[in-house]
């Protein structure tokens, strides 16, 4: 056992002078993501979605019908709406206004039993003070008692006390902010970003008004969304370039003490499952009690009906991926004391709330289906036919396991595999083409980076079912090589790469083989998305040459720049320059220098911001319709800034 030296000279004393109390609203300048998640685009946005939350809990406690929200000149956020104001009247525990606690004090609002608010979205009361902490400078009017009362403050600090500035007859509050470049990488909104998150709650909240207006333009854009049919309406949207296979959204709704549920569903003939779950207004994308419930008295009742009626003999069940193929659902939970994990509300912890939902669906939509027979039959035929494709799907896997030796651990030919073998430091290029995959294996770095030559186009997974990609000799190499599994059996823990890499083309093709590959991705790898573990290649677009000197731009600007540079002071000077046709045409130095180099390659990492959003491009995109997918293009062609025919 190693000996302990206590002779060890001190030089540095720890004491109290070494413990650091942070004031006020330091603490969340000092670590924002802490409280909103990041300080990129997503902790940005955030902001906003803070303060429409405080509008949205009115609206849920019968107070407010609409809410605006603006994106002013400069990136100046503007939400107001109609509820009862923000309270002006002095707090008791602080002697302050309680419009002051609410945007200086973290852990201060009418969400903590003060009989404010049943139900509230802002569970730790944190989201005025926090996005005030953040804010360049942020102005507070609230119209009260016939009377606007207005307060200023920048970083958090007050620069004009709370004063009447005017006379009202209406009531409610408006807070306008701008938010600081000192703590954000990038402070410009994204319209659509906003949009997407304004229309999930005008679902959520029937009857409720939201306009969504951008004033950054000379032509203002200006959305107003309002759903009388709540949820069913969000169904209908998710399912909008989905064929259903019944005619009607199925809605079920119930409540117990304060707690509130309500869930919509509806069955499309496509593979995939669309499961959108909030509580208190708030997405969870992890899912929690509520979707717990959900799929648990899902699964229970359609095998119960199947049975009841012989349609499922005997001892045969469906499982729950086979009940849930092609289902578009929303789950929305309202509740008191709600308990997500963390501030950024990713997963509900309420264990009753799993019960309440899984009496609903057990009792209403087992009444539905008796009712609509022709519904139900639908709904079962469809899970049987998935549950029939999940059994050839295995045997598809086993065949080719045994056919390619692979059971042993053995890797496919076409993977030039890296010496390796923690995963945080290992990374996979995907190559099409063999000259390119040729000149990326001569190039790369074999520490760390392995090469997976793909040929020819790949299945498009949009309209095929798992049976049909174990059988496929371009993707079935990629799930071998990645060694994590697909769909259901998809295990993050078993990936062998940190970062996989997209290498194609800068042209069509190129693109195609990218979204195949996304779409792929998406549907039977989501989590590799979601970890941030995807990534494309940026290759140059051109070689500029003058004499010995060499150069690549990776744009038509950069092109343009460079050849200025490189020509000087002589105007005459002849700067050649080639077009790259294809990755095949680097050779290995090239390659590695321009595409592969971690300490120069340019890497795209491949986000997902919005689930709902992108199930709806792949589905436009890769699906079958034709109409949706012409539609799209025509809208979004003036987009394309360089495309090679």
């Amino acid at each position: 056992m190693a000996e302990l030296n206590f002779d060890t000279k001190v030089t540095q004393e720890y004491d109290a002078s070494q413990i650091q109390v942070l004031e006020g609203l330091e603490a969340v300048r000092k670590r924002p993501g802490m409280y909103i998640g990041s300080t990129s685009s997503s902790g940005l946005h955030h902001l906003v979605y803070e303060i429409v939350d405080n509008s949205i809990d009115e609206a849920l406690a019968g107070f407010c019908t609409h809410i605006e929200v603006t994106i002013e000149k400069g990136d100046v956020i503007r939400v107001a709406d109609n509820g009862r104001g923000i309270p002006v009247d002095i707090q008791e525990q602080t002697g302050k206004s309680a419009l002051e606690v609410v945007f200086t004090v973290l852990h201060a609002g009418g969400k903590f039993g003060g009989g404010g608010y049943k139900v509230s979205g802002g569970l730790h009361g944190v989201g005025a003070s926090v996005v005030n902490a953040l804010s360049e400078w942020l102005e507070v009017q609230v119209h009260k008692d016939g009377q606007i009362h207005q307060m200023r403050f920048s970083r958090g600090d007050i620069t004009e006390a709370i004063h009447v500035v005017g006379r009202t007859d209406r009531t409610g509050t408006t807070v306008r902010f701008k938010p600081d470049p000192e703590m954000f990488d990038d402070t410009v909104y994204d319209y659509d970003i906003l949009r997407t998150r304004m229309r999930e709650q005008a679902f959520l909240n029937a009857g409720l008004r939201i306009t969504l207006s951008d004033e950054r333009e000379e032509e203002p854009k200006v959305k107003t969304m309002c759903y009388e049919g709540g949820i069913r309406e969000f169904v209908a949207y998710l399912n909008k370039h989905k064929n259903p296979i019944h005619p009607e959204v199925i809605y079920l709704s119930g409540s117990k003490d304060d707690a509130v549920a309500e869930i919509a569903l509806q069955y499309n003939d496509g593979y995939n499952e669309n499961l959108v779950s909030f509580a208190n207004d708030i997405h969870t994308p992890e899912g929690g009690m509520h979707e717990t419930g959900f799929k648990t008295a899902l699964t229970r009742v359609i095998n119960a009906y199947g049975q009841k009626n012989n349609i499922i003999k005997g001892d045969d069940k469906v499982s729950g991926d086979d009940v849930r193929e092609g289902i578009s659902a929303v789950i929305s939970v309202k509740l008191p004391e709600a308990q997500f994990e963390g501030q950024t509300k990713q997963k509900l912890g309420n264990a009753y709330i799993r019960t309440l939902v899984d009496g609903i669906v057990n009792d209403q939509l087992t009444a539905y289906l008796e009712e609509h027979p022709q519904t139900a039959k639908a709904i079962l035929e469809k899970a049987m036919m998935a549950n029939r494709a999940r059994e050839a799907a295995r045997k598809a896997r086993e065949s080719v396991r045994r056919k390619t030796g692979l059971e042993s651990g053995q890797m496919p030919d076409k993977l030039q595999d890296c010496n390796e073998r923690d995963p945080s430091l290992c990374e996979i290029y995907i190559v099409e083409g063999d000259s390119a995959a040729g000149s990326a294996i001569q190039g790369r770095d074999s520490r760390f980076q392995a090469i997976l030559a793909m040929w020819g186009k790949m299945l498009n997974v949009e309209k095929a079912r798992a049976d049909k990609i174990y059988g496929n000799d371009k993707l079935y190499p990629l799930i071998v090589a990645l060694g994590a599994g697909i769909g259901d059996e998809f295990n993050i823990e078993k990936l062998r790469y940190h970062k996989i890499i997209i290498m194609a083309d800068a042209d069509v093709d190129g693109s195609h083989i990218r979204t195949l590959l996304l779409t792929f991705f998406f549907r039977y790898m989501r989590p590799l998305i979601e970890h941030g573990y995807v990534y494309s290649a940026v290759p140059p677009l051109y070689k500029l040459s003058r004499g010995k000197q060499q150069r690549v731009a990776y744009s038509d600007e950069e092109r343009d720049r460079l050849s200025k540079e490189m020509r000087g002071d002589n105007s005459n000077v002849k700067i050649d320059i080639s077009r790259y046709k294809g990755l095949g045409e680097m050779d290995p130095h090239e390659l590695w220098e321009t595409t592969m180099d971690p300490e120069q390659r340019t890497l795209r990492r491949i986000t997902l911001n919005d689930a709902i959003q992108a199930d709806e491009v792949f589905t436009v995109l890769m699906g079958e319709e034709v109409e949706p997918r012409r539609e799209w293009i025509e809208e979004n062609a003036r987009y394309v800034v360089n495309l090679d025919i």
